[in-house]
């Protein structure tokens, strides 16, 4: 009596029509390996461009502060100079350089450049 409650409420269906087809799992499998390396590759270079921007804003940072204090202590004065920041741990791998030059071929005013550069993982320049 139980057992006729519980199958009432099911659909009856043909054999045929209970589940997928062979057919229909192996067309799933394959438009899944299509798909999948190509987001996997979108995904891997946003994280890379995450990254790059992530150093780049770090760098305009850096370089921000180092020609802030170079203007107040009037280091700038002593010329063309470049160090390494040691503030922190995780800012030891960029290097900073200060060009000094006449603006516009007048002796009365400066024109400074601080350049910020680091490496990359890979050991790639920027």
């Amino acid at each position: 009596m139980i057992c006729n409650i519980f199958r009432k409420g099911r659909i009856k269906r043909p054999a045929g029509q209970r589940g997928f087809t062979l057919v229909e799992i192996l067309a799933t499998f394959v438009l899944i390996a299509l798909i999948l390396p190509v987001v996997m590759e979108g995904i891997s270079l946003s994280m890379k461009l995450g990254t790059k921007s992530k150093r780049q804003v770090e760098a305009g940072a850096l370089a921000e502060t180092k020609l802030s204090e170079m203007l107040l202590s009037g280091d700038y004065e002593d010329g063309d100079q470049s160090g390494e920041f040691d503030n922190d741990d995780s800012n030891n791998d960029y290097k900073w350089s200060l060009a000094v030059d006449d603006w516009n071929e007048e002796d009365s005013m400066q024109q400074l450049t601080m350049t910020v550069d680091w490496s990359d993982a890979v050991g790639i320049d920027h």
